[in-house]
């Protein structure tokens, strides 16, 4: 099931494991490689926000709006809450006629440091824009006004409720791309009140290769990957903020591939046809570290990156060939390194412990 992908040691000891599985697919839906056992079905987390994001592109809605790729990228982030964050939101919210206080997705503290020390200093509360799925939700609710006119259905449903028509046209399009019918896909509540998907690693590593190399779905659907994939490389510091590994592995690729981490230790990577070679399909990453990948954390988020998942996907691309000594070089605070204590002392060292079949 699961197989060990990290180890964190000290001295000469490997002190604890990470464990989980990995699952590399192509656009054809072929399994190319795995860690552990890619049939494995888990929650993506926040890793499904680029197809949750689909029906609002291929409804005509972004269009309609007049939405930019800076709002398509921040509708499919988890980002920190900046400044540049909230006015995206807000940009978006604007052209869609959406409020504020529309927004279901409650608030958490605030990732980036900077706004979090100023609401402190100001006495402030975090409101929802600050919440790291606010422009998920803002979409959903665009989408909503779109079809309805208003943010809940004629039928009274909320735009989150996972029966009503909007949240199941969500569905539809994710289990579609993941070559699934719904009824294969398990739903369950996300930590922002939204809809979420657990479905196999290797299904969700396809539907991450076609969301890169949509031929063969209908044009609309094609059209809305093309839009997404793109926003989301044109403006990864939307997508997720300065210091996460998502924003950092997107800058590293320069349109290469694009990155969506998910709670819990869940990871997704698309990577553009190409890439791997001449003429090589385009490939889906996923990885979940079975563990949830939480640590104790002494640093706002973005300063305080997971401790496993990142480095796991730099060891997948590394193995596949994709990342050369400057990308290495850049994304250095996310691999294999040092580890110290509190005096900076070294102590051991966190490293990649795996290799893919």
């Amino acid at each position: 099931m699961f197989v060990p992908l990290v180890e964190v040691t000290r001295g000469r000891i490997v002190e604890s494991l990470h464990v989980g599985a990995v699952a590399v697919v192509d656009s054809r839906g072929r399994l190319i490689a795995a860690a552990g056992d890619p049939a494995w079905a888990t929650f993506l987390r926040s890793s499904a926000k680029p197809f949750q994001a689909l029906p609002l592109v291929e409804s005509g809605a972004a269009k309609a709006y007049g939405l930019d790729e800076r709002e398509l990228a921040v509708a499919c982030a988890s980002h920190s809450g900046s400044p540049a964050h909230q006015e995206a939101v807000r940009s978006l919210q604007r052209k869609a006629g959406v409020q504020p206080e529309d927004l279901l997705c409650g608030t958490h503290p605030v990732g980036d440091r900077a706004e979090a020390e100023r609401l402190t200093l100001a006495g402030q509360p975090p409101t929802a824009l600050h919440h790291n799925c606010s422009g998920k939700h803002s979409a959903m609710l665009a989408l909503a006004r779109y079809r309805w006119g208003g943010v809940t259905s004629p039928e009274g449903h909320a735009y989150i409720d996972p029966a009503g028509a909007l949240q199941q046209d969500i569905l539809r399009a994710f289990a579609a791309m993941c070559a699934l019918d719904p009824a294969q896909v398990e739903v369950g509540i996300d930590g922002c009140s939204a809809p979420t998907f657990a479905v196999p690693l290797e299904r969700a590593a396809h539907a991450a290769a076609r969301l890169m190399d949509p031929a063969g779905l209908e044009p609309a659907r094609q059209q809305a990957c093309a839009s997404i994939a793109a926003a989301m490389m044109a403006h990864p510091e939307m997508v997720a903020g300065e210091g996460r590994f998502d924003t950092a592995l997107m800058r590293a690729g320069r349109g290469r591939w694009i990155a969506k981490a998910g709670a819990e230790g869940y990871q997704l990577i698309a990577v553009r046809g190409g890439v791997a070679g001449r003429g090589a399909p385009a490939l889906g990453i996923a990885i979940k570290v079975s563990d949830g990948d939480t640590t104790l954390r002494t640093k706002p988020l973005g300063e305080s990156p997971p401790r496993a998942a990142p480095l796991v996907a730099l060891e997948v691309l590394r193995q596949l060939r994709l990342l050369d000594e400057n990308d290495l070089g850049v994304l250095a605070p996310f691999d294999r390194r040092q580890l110290a204590n509190w005096r900076g002392l070294v102590t051991g060292e966190i490293r990649p412990a795996f290799v893919l079949d």
